[in-house]
């Protein structure tokens, strides 16, 4: 089978790889879409982010879904082609973090394609995927691969929710409108947000923040001070789903936060300053929001139910041998939004 392979920064590599067979409790997956995540792009233009950095060659990919092939011995609720979506999440449910109900934070946990351990833990960008029959979620007749294939990012947004708390006739401010601010906007209008502002720096993925449920849109390299406005007393803001991992939008966000209101943090950047007088005062807390891990069942239960429309998301779909065109389009801000492999 073919797999989609990183060895170093810019060099990409689709490379032939052994088929495998599914045991016990397993499920055998044809990989049918697959899409381009941030650390993803990370990896494949820096070689990693922040410590973690490649030590070897590895698979990438974990926004994946495709139809079960084969089934393990023992495994029941699903059948040969059975169109599903695949969670990376795959904690080991024994160390102390998974037995607190906090899966997400593993300490042994084996998420595709990720440099964190090493040896490696490879990804899903493979023709054929072998996994745990409890990672695969059924997709509904209607509901297209692609949409399908977005569960896993649209999961990390939903986390990030229950990390907030109810968002019911709450105002909320989400900064960075790429793939995950976009998918953060869906979610918090599903549950219950009154008003939803975004901003970013580009006017095309503030045009589409608009079409998928902003109730605002402001182009803060242009007009800052339409933000600013939003800091008169004290603040407006309840919430604030900070998915750019630049500086400059975190202190202009806790600007526009009012008192004891909430800064989910979603994008990763590197180290920055805060205005701590600020946060102190107006008793800000701050929560960081990483992957998930219940969620993905509900991403893919919304999906299915169609109560979400992903859809708008999706720029387009690559074959697998034009992986390299694919990633390098994924690259450009200017020109993509989500974009995804056929495999």
């Amino acid at each position: 089978m073919k797999a989609i392979v990183i060895h170093a920064a810019r060099d990409l590599r689709v490379e032939d790889r052994p088929l495998e067979t599914a045991g016990p409790g397993q499920v055998e997956i044809t990989l049918e879409a697959g899409g381009i995540c941030g650390s993803d792009l990370h990896y494949f233009n820096h070689g990693g982010f922040g410590a973690v950095r490649l030590r070897e060659p590895m698979i990438l990919g974990h926004e994946v879904a495709g139809r079960v092939a084969s089934l393990g011995a023992g495994v029941s609720g699903l059948a040969v082609g059975d169109r599903v979506a695949v969670s990376p999440s795959r904690p080991c449910n024994s160390c102390r973090y998974c037995l607190k109900g906090q899966q997400n934070q593993c300490l042994n946990m084996r998420f595709y394609g990720s440099a964190m351990p090493f040896p490696h833990i490879q990804g899903a960008f493979r023709q054929q995927l072998i996994a745990e029959a409890w990672q695969c979620h059924r997709i509904e007749e209607g509901v297209s691969i692609h949409e399908a294939a977005m569960a896993e990012p649209f999961a990390v947004c939903l986390h990030a929710v229950n990390r907030a708390g109810s968002l019911l006739g709450k105002r909320v401010l989400v900064t960075g409108c790429g793939p995950i601010g976009s998918l953060a906007i869906i979610a918090a209008r599903a549950h219950g947000a009154r008003e939803i502002v975004a901003t970013d720096v580009a006017d095309g993925v503030l045009a589409l923040a608009a079409k998928i449920g902003a109730d605002r849109t402001i182009n803060v390299a242009e007009r800052p001070e339409d933000l600013a406005a939003y800091g008169a007393d004290k603040g407006t803001f309840d919430v604030m789903f900070e998915a750019s991992g630049n500086e400059r939008a975190v202190r202009a966000g806790l600007e526009a936060l009012a008192p004891r209101g909430v800064l989910v943090q979603l994008g990763l950047g590197g180290d920055i300053s805060l205005p701590q007088n600020m946060v102190v005062s107006k008793e800000i807390e701050i929560r960081g929001a990483f992957r998930f891990h219940e969620e993905f069942g509900l991403a893919v239960d919304l999906i299915n139910r169609k109560r979400v429309d992903l859809k708008p998301l999706l720029t387009g779909v690559l074959p697998l041998d034009e992986a390299q065109q694919a990633f390098e389009l994924a690259s450009d801000r200017s020109r993509s939004m989500k974009v995804q492999i056929a495999f």
